[in-house]
C-alpha cells in the first residue's frame, strides 16, 4: 500500500499527497459495495469539494485498485439509483486497509459480507466474454440486484449472499421481474448448486457460468 501510494502513483504523474489518498482509500474500504456519495466523502476529507472526491475516485479507478460499478439505467418507468457502487478490487488490500489480519478477524467483522460480494464481483468481471457489460440494478424503492450481466440481448442477474443457506429478499424477485432476466444466480459459499426456481439457481463461485457450454 505504501509503495503504491508513495512511488507508483507518483510515477504515473499523480500529485495528490499520499496520506490524503490513503485516507480516501480507507474510506472507500469501509464503504465496500455501497453507493458512492462524493459530497459526503468530501466532507469526511475535511470539507473537500465533491469534485475533488470524484477526482480521487477516478485516480484509484484508473490505477485499477478500485472498481466503480455503474448502475443499469434501463427505461422501466421506475425511479432508479444513478450513483455508482465502489469496491476495493483486491480482497487482500481491502482487509489490509481495514486492519483485518486473519480469517478469524474477518469472520467476526461487519465487512465480511461486503468483502465476499467484492470478491465475487471481481470474478464475474474477469469472466465477461467480449462485448458483455456488467452493472447493478437498484430502484429508489429498494429493489436490487447486485450485478447484471448483459451479453447481446441476454440478461443475467446475480445476487451475492455470504450465507450457507441464502434466502433472497422480495426485492431480488422483483428485480428479476423488472428486468426480464433470462436466468439468475445467487452466489454463496455453498458446497453444491441447487435450484430455487425455474432459471434461478444457488451456486458456489466455481459453479457460476455466464456462457453456456
Amino acid at each position: 500500500i505504501q509503495t503504491f501510494l508513495q512511488h507508483d502513483l507518483h510515477s504515473f504523474g499523480v500529485n495528490v499527497p499520499a496520506d490524503t489518498l490513503h485516507r480516501f482509500w480507507r474510506m472507500l474500504a469501509h464503504l465496500q459495495g455501497q453507493l458512492f456519495n462524493a459530497s459526503q466523502l468530501g466532507q469526511s476529507l475535511g470539507g473537500a469539494a465533491h469534485t475533488t472526491a470524484t477526482r480521487y475516485l477516478g485516480t484509484l479507478v484508473d490505477a485499477m485498485v478500485v472498481r466503480r460499478l455503474e448502475p443499469l439505467l434501463a427505461n422501466l418507468g421506475k425511479r432508479l439509483v444513478k450513483s455508482p457502487k465502489v469496491y476495493v478490487r483486491d480482497s487482500g488490500l481491502l482487509h489490509a486497509l481495514l486492519n483485518i489480519d486473519g480469517v478469524n478477524a474477518l469472520q467476526g467483522h461487519p465487512i465480511a459480507g461486503a468483502s465476499w460480494e467484492g470478491f465475487v464481483i471481481e470474478h464475474v468481471a474477469a469472466m465477461l466474454p467480449p462485448g458483455a457489460t456488467l452493472s447493478f440494478y437498484r430502484t429508489a424503492a429498494g429493489t436490487e440486484l447486485d450485478a447484471v450481466v448483459e451479453i447481446g440481448k441476454q440478461r443475467i442477474g446475480i445476487e451475492v449472499k455470504f450465507s450457507l443457506a441464502p434466502r433472497p429478499t422480495k426485492g431480488f424477485w422483483q428485480a428479476l421481474e423488472d428486468l426480464g432476466v433470462d436466468r439468475a444466480y445467487v452466489v454463496a459459499p455453498v458446497a453444491e448448486p441447487y435450484a430455487l426456481a425455474a432459471n434461478v439457481e444457488v451456486v458456489p463461485l466455481t459453479g457460476l457460468r455466464l456462457v453456456s457450454g
